[in-house]
């Protein structure tokens, strides 16, 4: 606690009282320390997902430009887009069941 409230700039005592404050006003959800693995996971399937659609923006360009996309172009977008949607699929139901352990 010391150190984040020294990176917060504030005595001890008021960070407390002002974390305390935001989770008792739902502003702050407290997450358990093995539940933020899953959310780095869901934050990184976050970033796939945008760089996928990315490439996904980019292929439909050239094909309404000359209606010419390479095989493997697609295969590669379709395939990192798969992945992408695995890692948030696992890392919702982890974060499910955690959840309901704690209710």
């Amino acid at each position: 606690m010391r150190a984040a409230a020294d990176r917060d700039n504030q005595a001890l005592a008021s960070w407390v009282g002002s974390v305390a404050m935001d989770v008792a006003e739902e502003v702050l959800v407290p997450t358990p320390v093995n539940a933020k693995a899953v959310v780095r996971e869901l934050i990184e399937a976050h970033k796939q997902l945008r760089r996928v659609g990315t490439n996904h923006n980019q292929i439909t360009k050239v094909w309404n430009s000359d209606g010419r996309v390479p095989d493997a172009q697609m295969e590669a977008v379709y395939r990192a887009l798969l992945i992408a949607i695995q890692r948030v699929e696992a890392a919702t139901l982890q974060l499910m069941r955690e959840r309901k352990e704690r209710e």
